[in-house]
């Protein structure tokens, strides 16, 4: 994949680990402000190319050559940092030059005489890095991480990705590398991240399972499938129509050489072993024609139509659930009441911290509730997908940690699947089968642990994060396993087109108990959302020459007191001051000219405007109703 003036180039790249190739004589370029998506399945490689191009791990063969003096940034699959870090001293730890040289220069301070200050001065105005701590806070603000003071070992999952994010972004990249960058990101904060990469004119690789991400964002997609590297030039939509065309492409080409083999093989087995030098071609071309027609014919997939057990009418039934935290400041539950249906579909969606999980914990009697009472019923079956249950023997071969739960599935219909076929469903190669576990990558484990659950012929499905390290192939295979699931499914899931291929209806968590239940999937769900508040927008702007028209039918219909006739009027006002605060505020969040004190001050008012424009406007839609 040769490009003109590329940012990067790499040359014929083979890594392995001892005989397992993962990729060989892999070739590809990126040139400015390409956005380029990497797709593969569990342990093609994917990972492992990244930590190749950021120099985190070696190669066997090939060549790699960035541009001279360009700035990549790298924002790994799964961040680490030390738990005893605060949040503005993790943007530090693994920092840039910038960063490094604001250490040093911090250090010079408090070192007495202040050796070398002179030439630290003049670097750090070389750097334009005197600012450095307000653009991290400046970054931080936007990405909704407000306490730069508490540890790292306090933060959820999303939060600390998002302060790993802040931490690639603050060196302002030319070249950014990302690895599964929406992993444990909640739906808001994606949709910020694929807005934002969208607009930029940064040079873009990345590896994601969400679909959506990949057809808003990138441009061209690239593919590593048996160990060769395909390019797309086109968005994911335009991707899966070229590889279904190559696919059967291929299909035909495996086709045709097969026929032709069989007959090539009945010349091979008729000529003498002494031959002549006129059929040696012939020989070297039927060795040829064998490894084409040996190749594996890929998507011959099954439709994997699995019998669930019997589920009776009664499933489960919450009745007044409270539950709480921190004295009852953090509410999860507030006297949330639900009748699950037979057969019925859920998604769960909400920020992170909104209750989700604690809430599947709570259904799987995990977590205790606070108050309330929850039955389920007796024939219920449950198959849980859990962030944390995936625990395995090291030392057991993967077909025998499906084997100890069973030595079939039954389809229904007196069809039934071996351990291994169905592993094979699940893309477990038969090599891979007898493998140890070990030796799995971080995606093949989790696809793993997705058999060990749906092994047991559960009748009821609760799936907490199941998206997260998927390959997407596997996603489509879930997908298309839970569309024709006879049972009842609860998904927790931040990723989009996961929902809207699965889901009936959605449980938005919106904090402090506030639980809605939409009638749609997440798609309509956005749309359903946008829309209102496009509505808000326009309620709370009311245009200048219609006030006095408008005046006049209030105090003919509206049957209002004077009182709140003139709080009405008070309210237009206020909403529109606040609103024009707000944008200031944001315009000068975003301008980089604050000081520390002026970010800090202004990143707290924020919030309190967002609630009192909330409020307001409330109540301005209440007298608006009683005004007619």
């Amino acid at each position: 994949m040769a490009v003109v003036n590329p940012i990067l180039q790499v040359e014929n790249l083979t890594k392995s680990y001892g005989d397992l190739v993962l990729f060989e004589h892999l070739s590809m370029g990126l040139s400015q402000g390409q956005h380029v998506g990497l797709i593969a399945k569990n342990g093609s490689g994917k990972s492992t190319l990244l930590d190749i191009l950021t120099g985190k791990e070696g190669y066997d063969e090939g060549s790699i050559v960035y541009r001279r003096d360009v700035r990549v940034g790298y924002l790994q699959q799964a961040p680490v940092y030390p738990a005893e870090l605060t949040v503005m001293e993790a943007c530090f730890y693994q920092g840039s030059p910038v960063a490094q040289l604001v250490k040093e220069y911090e250090r010079c301070m408090d070192t007495e005489g202040h050796p070398g200050i002179e030439e630290l001065m003049a670097r750090m105005e070389q750097e334009k890095a005197w600012d450095y701590e307000r653009k991290i806070k400046q970054i931080l603000y936007q990405l909704k991480i407000f306490d730069m003071n508490q540890p790292v070992g306090q933060l959820s999952g999303g939060q600390l990705k998002r302060v790993a994010l802040a931490n690639v972004l603050i060196t302002e990249p030319e070249f950014l590398i990302l690895d599964e960058p929406t992993n444990h990101l909640d739906m808001e904060m994606t949709e910020w991240l694929e807005d934002f990469l969208k607009r930029s004119h940064l040079t873009l690789l990345m590896v994601t399972h969400d679909r959506y991400f990949l057809d808003r964002v990138c441009s061209e997609i690239i593919e590593i499938d048996n160990r060769t590297l395909y390019s797309y030039k086109g968005n994911y939509s335009y991707y899966l129509e070229k590889r279904q065309e190559r696919i059967e492409a291929t299909n035909a080409e495996i086709a045709r050489a097969n026929n032709l083999y069989r007959t090539e093989l009945e010349w091979m087995r008729r000529q003498p072993q002494a031959r002549g030098h006129k059929a040696r071609y012939r020989e070297e071309a039927f060795y040829e024609l064998e490894k084409i027609a040996k190749s594996r014919i890929t998507e011959q997939r099954v439709k994997l139509d699995v019998k669930a057990s019997y589920i009776g009418s009664k499933i489960f039934e919450a009745e007044n659930l409270c539950k709480s935290f921190d004295d009852g400041q953090l509410k999860i539950l507030d006297d949330f009441s639900y009748i699950f249906s037979r057969y019925e579909k859920m998604g769960i969606v909400g920020e992170n911290g909104t209750g989700k999980s604690t809430f599947i914990k709570i259904l799987m009697g995990e977590v205790q509730p606070d108050s309330g009472r929850l039955e389920i019923g007796e024939t219920v079956r449950f198959g849980y997908y859990s962030q944390a249950g995936m625990q395995f023997d090291e030392q057991m071969k993967v077909i025998d940690v499906v084997r100890d739960i069973a030595e079939v599935i039954e389809l229904g219909g007196g069809q039934r699947l071996t351990a291994s076929q169905f592993l094979q469903h699940f893309l477990f190669t038969p090599e891979t089968q007898h493998s140890y576990v070990y030796k799995l990558s971080g995606g093949e484990r989790r696809r793993l642990y997705l058999c060990t659950v749906l092994m047991r012929n559960p009748n009821f499905l609760v799936l907490d994060e199941p998206t997260n390290d998927l390959d997407i192939v596997t996603l489509q295979i879930l997908e298309e396993y839970l569309q024709h699931f006879k049972g009842c499914v609860i998904v927790v899931s931040h990723d989009r087109y996961f929902m809207d291929k699965v889901v009936d209806h959605l449980m938005v968590f919106q904090g402090q108990g506030d639980i809605r239940d939409f009638p749609g999937n997440y798609s309509d769900y956005r749309e359903w959302k946008e829309a209102r508040k496009q509505q808000e927008r326009e309620a709370t702007k009311p245009k200048q020459d219609e006030k006095p028209r408008n005046t006049t039918v209030r105090t003919e219909k509206k049957r209002l007191s004077f009182k709140e006739k003139r709080e009405f009027e008070q309210l237009e006002q206020e909403i529109a001051a606040l609103e024009e605060e707000k944008h200031e505020i944001e315009t000068s969040l975003c301008s980089g000219t604050l000081s520390i004190d002026e970010l800090t001050e202004k990143s707290k008012r924020l919030p309190q405007l967002e609630e009192e424009l909330e409020a307001k406007t409330l109540r301005w839609f209440e007298l608006g109703e009683m005004n007619g």
